[in-house]
């Protein structure tokens, strides 16, 4: 029986030559195959847009703050022998990376940074994920962590010096100690806030407490703890700075104290770019990591 589609007007598939009728087929699956490929691009391209819009925003913020800093000296609106040019600080970083002293000082408070920082991160979520997921323990340790957590660990300093003296323990531990609340606290906000929709459901399922941590409280907790870590990165650095201007012979915080003490103001803004430059790629090493323990998360 003879097919009777019908095309647009009068004309009908059998009046139309071989050629004509296998391009027209042809052309309507390579214009979806088009579309669909158009679609697809759409959302990458928007993605692309957004993220070039936002680095350009940013971007033109610093580059503004840096220009200021280079004009508001040469123009007088400040005085730059206290403040002096951007041009004049870079030099005066270069000179001292070149000379050893800067890789001296960095590497001198980059370890005792790390030890702390390490420590409090090995220490302080055990203790943040056992404060709040067990209610008992919680109520024991809570009024002495309300105690500690409103000391401050400047005022503590000295108490640090006197039982640990002037050497490293007592840097690393005053940096511990100062790292170990935003994480501890951020830890125990991170397991409390769990959608108790996931924690009905998972034990409908039949999950186990230690299965029920494993798979559903931990995995939940996880933005919040790398917010706890994030603050306690830019914290080790922070106080170890406070530390290193007290009692120390090396460190970016003696580094700056001493040149300042000295009236070389260059090298005093350089120690100051330096410690800005390690915590900021201190932030961008930990916002990686938080990405990759984060793979879970669709937003």
């Amino acid at each position: 029986m003879a097919d009777t589609r019908a095309l647009p007007g009068d004309v009908h598939w059998y009046d139309l030559p071989d050629d004509e009728t296998e391009t027209g087929a042809g052309t309507g699956t390579e214009t979806g195959t088009r579309e669909a490929a158009v679609s697809t691009g759409r959302p990458r391209r928007r993605r692309l847009l957004g993220w070039t819009r936002r680095a350009a925003v940013n971007t033109a913020a610093v580059l503004a703050l840096l220009a200021v800093w280079e004009l508001l000296p040469r123009t007088g609106l400040v005085d730059p022998v206290f403040v002096p040019p951007l041009s004049t600080d870079l030099a005066a970083w270069y000179d001292l990376l070149v000379s050893g002293q800067l890789p001296e000082h960095l590497e001198a408070s980059l370890g005792r940074s790390l030890a702390g920082f390490g420590l409090a991160v090995v220490l302080a979520i055990p203790l943040g994920l056992l404060i709040g997921w067990y209610r008992p323990v919680a109520d024991f340790l809570t009024p002495v962590l309300e105690l500690f957590r409103n000391t401050s660990a400047v005022a503590l300093l000295p108490v640090f010096t006197l039982l640990l003296g002037i050497g490293e323990p007592a840097k690393i531990t005053f940096v511990l100690y100062a790292c170990a609340w935003p994480i501890v606290l951020n830890t125990i906000s991170g397991v409390k806030t769990v959608e108790p929709l996931l924690v009905k459901s998972a034990r409908s399922m039949g999950l186990g407490p230690v299965r029920l941590f494993q798979k559903v409280i931990l995995p939940a907790a996880v933005p919040a703890i790398f917010t706890g870590v994030r603050l306690a990165g830019a914290t080790s650095i922070l106080v170890l700075l406070f530390a290193e201007m007290i009692g120390a012979k090396a460190g970016l915080g003696y580094l700056i104290l001493d040149t300042q003490s000295s009236f070389r103001i260059p090298d005093m803004y350089a120690g100051i770019i330096t410690i800005s430059a390690l915590g900021l790629l201190l932030n961008l090493l930990l916002v990686a990591a938080e990405r990759r323990f984060s793979t879970w998360r669709t937003t």
